[in-house]
Order: C-alpha cells, then structure tokens, then sequence
C-alpha cells in the first residue's frame, strides 16, 4: 500500500520529495526518491517526525492506509490552496447518512444537518508554516488527535474541503485490500485499453 500511494505523489508535478513514516522495527526497502524515518507514538508524532525531514512549503500528508489516491485528487487539492490562500485543503466525502447524536447510553439527543457534514479523508495539504504551529501543540492534544486538519483548526488556521473521488477508499480490513488490489489493476489497464480504442478510430 505504501508502494502504492508514492507512485500516485511521485506523479504529482512540484513533488520533490516524499518522506514516508515507518512502524519502530521496519527496515524493509523503500522505492527509490524516498526517505524513510521512524514514526512515532501516535499519527502527530509520525507527521511531526516526517516533516523536519521534509523540505519544500507546501506539504503533503497522506495515509497509506489510502492507496487509491489519485494525482487529480492531489493536485486539485494544491491548487486550491493556491488560490484563496488558506491554510490547508483536505480531501473529504459529503455524508449522505442521516447522522445522530447520541449519549453514551445510547439516547439520540439530536440529529444533526448532514447537508453542512463532511467524512475527512487524505489527502491534506498544508501550509507548512500552519502544520509546523499546529504540531508544536502539548503532547496531549497530539495525541488525541485524530486529523492533522483539526489541530490546523485548533490553532486558528483556515481549512477548506474538496470532493474526494469515490474510490478514495480506506484500507481496514483484508476484503478491503482486495477490492483495492482489483480496481488499481483495471487503472493500470485502462489507458492501454483506451488507446487502442483510439487507434482503432
């Protein structure tokens, strides 16, 4: 998945170096252009650590729990961050779910207006001057911390969303990695496919 996910950033334009996060004890191989760097305690941590490796403003951050992402998706994203000069842009999916709030016990106290409700995904773009404020939080808040968006949030800055592709799926379960490996094969074959239908034409 990780192998994956570098393809997709390193077809990005502007990308110029991809630094990947790893597990404590993994020392397995990388592909080439990348760095690897021990990952830490929790996601914060591991972005942190990924970041004073990484040069360039602005930054990246992906999951490679995600490795359908797509180049558009990326870019789209970097270019909305240039254009209302926010603090970061993040991928996201509009819940079409009637979601509820409820209490631990189990009482719906409210439901609330899925029309203003995004699901958060990767990936997310940052200002790197934004990230570097928002990850210099008390260790405590990194640590409950869930999207590196949020503590963009937390310390004042501007996130904006944008649609995220369908198939922007998440890895969690071995079915998932499955339909994965499937729809990454039919990508790879569809632009053979479709220029042969051109050269049919």
């Amino acid at each position: 998945m990780v192998e994956w996910s570098i393809a997709a950033l390193q077809a990005v334009a502007g990308v110029e170096a991809i630094v990947v996060a790893l597990p404590r004890g993994w020392d397995g191989p990388l592909p080439a252009g990348t760095v690897g760097v021990p990952g830490g305690a929790h996601r914060s941590l591991s972005v942190r650590a990924a970041l004073n490796a990484a040069p360039g403003d602005p930054v990246i951050v992906h999951d490679a729990a995600r490795p359908l992402v797509t180049v558009e998706t990326v870019q789209t994203a970097l270019d909305e961050l240039a254009l209302h000069g926010c603090d970061a842009v993040i991928a996201a999916a509009a819940v079409t779910d009637t979601i509820k709030q409820a209490t631990p016990e189990g009482v719906v106290t409210r439901t609330l207006d899925r029309a203003a409700l995004w699901a958060v995904q990767t990936p997310q773009v940052f200002r790197r001057a934004a990230l570097e404020r928002a990850l210099a939080a008390p260790d405590d808040v990194l640590a409950a911390a869930t999207d590196d968006a949020w503590l963009v949030e937390r310390a004042g800055g501007t996130v904006r969303v944008i649609a995220a592709p369908p198939g922007n799926l998440k890895i969690t379960t071995a079915e998932d990695l499955r339909v994965a490996a499937l729809a990454l094969r039919e990508r790879a074959h569809r632009p053979a496919s479709a220029a042969g239908r051109d050269a049919d034409h």
